[in-house]
């Protein structure tokens, strides 16, 4: 990840894990905890580079979280996975703010909100949930997650 293509934008350009190990444990141990985590490591061959304040990869990304989540809702990653797609739907809420439309960016909060909700109330003995409720405080209070603001 210290390599200059590791911050690529596109997927592609970045070095790639072998998904074919990832596929067998899919394909032998089905339905079990095993299966899912090698599903959510699979994402992470999808997931962009630096987003160069662009909304097209952080989006992307939430939305393959947000599926992860709703086709493994048992995976010991479920809560990670909607949180990971809560902060980059609170991410997108300063990278609207840029462009000339302000509707999505009240769109992406009232997401984030909540997802951040979601990984409260049905994870609420994980670490995850401590995070998603400092996420819901920043997202309250407008205290932006991304950019040069953000802590």
């Amino acid at each position: 990840m210290t390599r200059p293509s590791a911050r690529q934008r596109e997927s592609y350009m970045r070095g790639q894990m072998k998904e074919d190990w990832m596929k067998l444990v899919i394909k032998k141990y089905p339905t079990t905890k095993w299966s899912d985590l090698a599903a959510f490591r699979l994402i992470e061959n999808k997931l962009c580079g630096e987003w160069e304040g662009i909304a097209k990869c952080p989006d992307k990304e939430a939305d393959l979280y947000e599926n992860y989540a709703k086709e493994h809702p048992q995976s010991p990653a479920a809560a990670e996975a909607l949180y990971n797609a809560a902060w980059r739907r609170a991410a997108l809420i300063e990278i609207y703010k840029t462009e000339p439309n302000q509707k999505k960016a009240g769109e992406s909060k009232d997401r984030a909100l909540a997802l951040a909700q979601k990984v409260v109330s049905q994870y609420l003995q994980s670490d995850w949930a401590l995070r998603a409720q400092r996420l819901i405080f920043y997202i309250q209070q407008g205290i932006p997650t991304y950019g040069n603001t953000a802590d």
